[in-house]
């Protein structure tokens, strides 16, 4: 079994460019805000590469094709899950081959 994007965008071709600008352009609404609240506030180095790394993160979630129907799912207790244990377990018998 291998992974394989559910979306369109490669690695080094990601639907948010991992940039101030492309971070801010695909935030929803005041989250925006909060973002560059943040990014004034942290120091250069490792604080600055936190906060990019957090709101990228963000970033990715808020534009998500899928969104609002796994939200939706999430929220009406239907959304797929898998256990720790079955992870796990499925890591290990990947190993195995």
């Amino acid at each position: 079994m291998s992974v394989q994007p559910l979306h369109d965008g490669a690695a080094d071709h990601p639907r948010v460019p991992r940039t101030i600008g492309g971070i801010s352009s695909a935030l929803r609404g005041s989250r925006r805000a909060q973002f560059f609240a943040e990014l004034l506030e942290a120091q250069q180095g490792p604080e600055l590469d936190g906060v990019l790394n957090a709101w990228w993160g963000r970033a990715m979630l808020d534009t998500d094709p899928d969104r609002d129907r796994v939200r939706a799912a999430a929220e009406a207790g239907t959304l797929p899950t898998v256990s720790m244990d079955e992870i796990l377990r499925r890591r290990q018998e990947h190993r195995a081959r």
